[in-house]
């Protein structure tokens, strides 16, 4: 077995892009004549990371050359960085590779977040050499996947990882007044309100709505032009939850060979770092909810890039922990075959309006008032709670936390069902259909699943929000008829849960979640531009002729026994 002394290091290896700018890096190769296929990780977060060392020699000792490589603009390499904009350079890093006399011409790529977006981003240019990826927790289309789902801007992750990457080295944003800054307005210049000049934020800004900006960042479209697999990582918490299953059906369903349809993918109870805990948020989910990422992700390439037929390719490609029960499950299909969507209902006497109101969830159709009505005053808008939050937990926590504190305020319309008589397992994407009227020519609506404990804790499952201007088209923003009923469909994300006998199921709405998303100021003005805000009257209807509900994946308790 070989030991770390049989690494052979070459660092900051110059490798030149067709623009002859040099990329910096390090290889790490193991002690043999022999070519070997190569473990390529690209990331602006340097190549000189214990972590990153730690796994390229981990690498090396199991045979595999790995190059770890600065991006573009990014510590010791040279060039402009810009976020995302780096196919060209992961296609030209593996022809590079491929012609190297260690190499046998077999490539893998690992790592997450942005090292896993580099994967997808390098892949449809289509190098001969790419032979199968490992990306974790990340999107492929940067517009409605991470800077605006739903329409609204992603404000804690953009700005708080925007002013992390500005520079070429590491920024620390540890001491800056977040709570002021998140509140600036207008909210182009809220980058140098906090202290940067970030050129990309103002791109982010000036393009709320999807178009040729957006396109030459948006990989879903381009899924059939990549022949290489993909092991897909995820959790239930991370911001990336919904699109790491887009991701998984995009190479199953479309993949451009017999080899990417082939794709996996596994999800456990986390949030952006993945397994790297037993707890999240509030909740421990137990040792069993651990998974050997790492060694999974060796088996795959051991298969793909050293012909080992070690039978994963041959295994059900899914791998979801089923919250609630705390036990992971092996699947076939997203959404799983066997799923009877059931609507659950909003129904009240008129005052939902909190925790405390009398909002109802039922599987019946609704029989008390015709709505609900609350104000939204973006100068107070409801603070986020935990959640699919990223990358700053000690800024804005991500994770299960309690949400009576939210759900405490009057501009928080509660609908919650009875005590269930029996276990029922919720897994699949939700969806929230939403009849609403505001009195603004522009606002948000959010909306929450919460599973409630006899105690009374109520923990968050997952969360959405779709910003009105796009309720018909992310392509062109349409204003509202103030006080005209529109009907919504809220994207509120994934879960694999089980509500327990005993618990309730109970849906938040709401028109802010903040600082997760930007507060919409209800004037209908031009994104971004200036500081003017107003206050909204909301209204949520909930009668028969207007039925808002949740759609809920509801698995059939038999198939859990």
């Amino acid at each position: 077995m070989p030991t770390h002394n049989d690494i052979v290091m070459r660092l900051d290896v110059k490798v030149p892009m067709r623009d002859q700018t040099p990329l910096s890096t390090d290889l790490y190769l193991p002690h043999t004549s022999d070519p070997v296929p190569t473990i390529l990780i690209r990331t602006p977060y340097s190549n000189n990371l214990d972590a990153s060392i730690a796994t390229a020699r981990r690498y090396a000792n199991d045979g595999y050359a790995c190059a770890l490589q600065d991006c573009r603009g990014r510590w010791d390499s040279q060039g402009d960085y810009y976020p995302f904009r780096e196919g060209a350079d992961g296609y030209d890093t593996q022809q590079w590779i491929g012609q190297q006399d260690w190499s046998n011409g077999k490539i893998g790529m690992a790592g997450g977040s942005y090292l896993g977006a580099v994967q997808w981003a390098s892949a449809p240019h289509k190098s001969p050499h790419l032979t199968c990826m490992a990306p974790r927790v990340i999107c492929c289309d940067y517009r409605d996947g991470l800077v605006f789902p739903g329409g609204a801007l992603q404000l804690n992750v953009m700005m708080t990882w925007g002013m992390r990457t500005n520079a070429r080295t590491g920024q620390n944003i540890d001491f800056h007044h977040w709570n002021s800054a998140f509140h600036h307005l207008p909210m182009i210049d809220m980058d140098e309100a906090a202290g940067r000049d970030l050129n990309f934020w103002k791109d982010w800004i000036r393009h709320p709505d999807y178009g040729p900006y957006w396109e030459e960042f948006d990989d879903e479209q381009r899924y059939g032009a990549i022949a290489a697999p993909a092991f897909n990582m995820g959790g239930w918490y991370d911001l990336y939850a919904a699109q790491t299953f887009t991701n998984f059906n995009g190479l199953r369903l479309q993949g451009g060979s017999a080899e990417a349809q082939q794709s996996k993918l596994v999800v456990g109870p986390w949030p952006h770092a993945l397994s790297a805990s037993t707890r999240t948020g509030d909740i421990d989910f137990g040792a069993q909810s651990l998974y050997d990422l790492d060694g999974a992700e060796m088996r795959w390439f051991d298969y793909w890039l050293k012909g080992i037929d070690n039978g994963i390719v041959d295994e059900p490609p899914l791998e979801l922990f089923i919250m609630g029960i705390n036990q992971w499950r092996s699947e076939w299909e997203w959404p799983l075959a066997r799923t009877e969507w059931r609507a659950a209902y909003f129904d009240s006497d008129g005052r939902a309006n909190s925790v405390i109101g009398d909002g109802r969830l039922s599987f019946a159709e609704p029989q008390g008032a015709e709505a609900d009505h609350f104000t939204y005053d973006p100068r107070y808008p409801v603070q986020t709670l935990g959640g699919n939050n990223c990358c700053s937990p000690h800024i804005v926590p991500w994770g299960p936390y309690d949400q009576r504190p939210a759900e405490m305020r009057g501009d928080v319309l509660c609908y919650t069902s009875d005590p269930l008589a029996a276990d029922l397992e919720v897994t699949g994407p939700i969806q929230v259909v939403l009849y609403a009227a505001s009195d603004g020519r522009d606002t948000d609506w959010t909306a929450k699943l919460v599973d409630v404990a006899p105690s009374g804790y109520a923990m968050n499952l997952c969360d959405g929000i779709i910003r009105a201007r796009y309720r018909e088209d992310r392509c062109e923003a349409k204003l509202l008829e103030p006080d005209a009923v529109y009907e919504y469909t809220i994207e509120v994300g994934v879960t694999g849960n089980v509500f327990k006998k005993g618990h309730r199921i109970r849906v938040d709405i709401s028109s802010s979640n903040f600082p997760r998303f930007d507060r919409n100021p209800n004037t209908g003005n031009e994104y971004g531009l200036d500081a003017e805000l107003r206050t909204a009257q909301q209204t949520v209807f909930h009668s028969k002729a207007r039925p808002s509900h949740i759609l809920l994946p509801v698995i059939p308790a038999t198939d859990r026994e």
